[in-house]
């Protein structure tokens, strides 16, 4: 199936996100489309699948043009979508979650049996180990991702369109996407790929198109033709140059910002020993299902420590939520769900950036916009965040303009101390960038820093020191030499060593 979009154009309040975006797919291809936040991405997938309906322009499939008033009426078409926002049911089973929209029937009623037996299938395509009736809500975010891509798998799509998939994995979890994306190219599907992870789109892509600012600066060429710093100056507009971080001086004798000892919690982890230091960003890597969230939302008191000492610069804290944490030990959180626990969607930026330090505005118990304004334009100018104006709500502003929302309210809070749980999911290279050099810089200051990341890259490229957790245990911590072959190596061979057999 051959599918042409042409001249699409879409505009909301305040934003013309699309203006004149072309895009053509052929069958047995992966096409890869690029492009930074707020460039008109995910606003081209949702017109394709039937989110949106553009203003001008259209859309064809092998050369017939068809206007899809819904994404059911897209699938039956054969385009199917993994969002870069899951679109799952929490209260459902994973089962009914995958076969939602082909339920199986027999006499009448929904064929349980086959409906589990189809999910079943499509997890074992990902090799996820996940009972088909866990409730959806229950699961982490990166198992919720694999969820979304299982529930696309189930549904024989000739064209796939794949936003932001790999965002919340690690490197395993996507080469096994890739394969299957591979077997599926192979049998004359056509796969489109929105991804910032520009490694991953010349591992596996054939063609790009690229959109800058709503437009089209190449239209279906092919990928080989590229270098990666040529597809950056076409995302950007100029070519972005590496990033070089400093070295930092790191006290270890020193008492630790944030120490873990012994400490086991409802969620499974077992004498977790862990310290950061001030100016010392922590990196903690694992695969799906490894902890690591689970342990970010335990010292945060959103789950439960059911034994051990949590310290905050020597002094046993008792952590209960959030607002005490940063109230009385200054300790910040990136969550990893920005649209769930990261943001008010209906509220706008001024307050989501300035939730974290509304009693520093205040004067005499009244909240200043102007101080909120003069706050939100700091950081947008900081992490350049694409808005039409601080009174924009942020459901409206596109998932890498969120994710920077989301950071930018505890940027703002000053912490001295910051959990950051994959910081720069959904984020274009060159903030990637600049947000790795903020990250650094504040640890420069005397910041200390867990960076919890599914991006080895990421972690190799901003810690000191590694942590590895696997079956919500730490494997080991590892000097950061910062040599990345090297380090990759050792990482994963920690991630899949055999527990010792005093502690299984």
């Amino acid at each position: 199936m051959t599918l042409l979009a042409e001249g699409l154009t879409k505009s909301f309040p305040g934003v013309r996100a699309l203006s004149g975006a072309t895009l053509s797919v052929r069958p047995g291809s992966v096409h890869a489309l690029l492009g930074e936040n707020g460039a008109g991405k995910s606003t081209l997938v949702k017109i394709l699948t039937g989110v949106y309906r553009p203003d001008a322009g259209r859309v064809l499939l092998d050369g017939v043009p068809v206007r899809f008033g819904s994404p059911l009426e897209a699938l039956r078409a054969g385009i199917g979508v993994v969002h870069q926002e899951r679109n799952l049911v929490p209260e459902f089973s994973v089962a009914e979650n995958i076969a939602l929209q082909h339920l199986p029937r027999r006499l009448g009623m929904v064929d349980r049996g086959r409906m589990r037996a189809e999910a079943r299938r499509c997890l074992d395509l990902l090799d996820l180990d996940l009972d088909p009736d866990t409730r959806v809500g229950d699961l982490s975010v990166a198992q919720a991702q694999l969820v979304e891509i299982a529930k696309a798998l189930s549904v024989d799509n000739r064209v796939l369109l794949l936003d932001e998939p790999t965002a919340s994995l690690t490197g395993d979890e996507a080469d096994r996407l890739y394969r299957i994306v591979a077997r599926l190219t192979a049998t004359g599907h056509a796969v489109v790929l929105v991804s910032h992870k520009l490694e991953e789109v010349f591992a596996v892509a054939d063609t790009v198109t690229v959109l800058r600012d709503g437009h089209s600066v190449a239209e279906g060429q092919p990928l080989a033709d590229y270098t990666r710093d040529q597809i950056v100056d076409l995302m950007v507009g100029r070519a972005h140059a590496a990033v070089e971080l400093g070295g930092r001086s790191v006290d270890r004798d020193a008492v630790p910002a944030l120490a873990l000892t012994g400490v086991s919690t409802g969620h499974g982890h077992r004498d977790l020993d862990l310290t950061v230091a001030k100016g010392e960003i922590v990196g903690l890597y694992g695969l799906v299902g490894a902890g690591r969230t689970e342990l970010a939302r335990a010292l945060l008191g959103l789950d439960t420590i059911t034994s051990g000492e949590v310290a905050v610069h020597g002094v046993p804290a008792r952590i209960t939520n959030v607002g005490q944490a940063l109230r009385e030990h200054r300790i910040g959180y990136v969550p990893e769900d920005r649209k769930g626990e990261g943001l008010f969607l209906e509220q706008p930026i001024t307050r989501n950036v300035g939730v974290t330090v509304w009693r520093r505005l205040s004067r005499a118990g009244l909240l200043a916009d102007r101080a909120e304004r003069d706050l939100v334009a700091r950081y947008t100018d900081l992490l350049g965040i694409r808005l039409a104006s601080p009174r924009q709500l942020a459901g409206q502003l596109s998932g890498g303009n969120q994710q920077k929302v989301s950071l930018a309210k505890w940027l703002a809070a000053d912490c001295d101390i910051l959990i950051v749980d994959e910081p720069t999911v959904g984020i274009d290279v060159r903030t990637k960038a600049a947000f790795h050099e903020l990250l650094a810089g504040l640890a420069a200051e005397g910041k200390a820093i867990l960076l919890i990341s599914s991006d080895l890259p990421e972690i190799v490229t901003l810690a000191d020191r590694i942590a590895v957790m696997a079956d919500r245990r730490i494997r080991g911590t590892l000097p950061n030499t910062r040599a990345y072959d090297e380090m990759s190596q050792r990482i994963i061979r920690l991630v899949h060593a055999p527990l010792p057999q005093e502690v299984r």
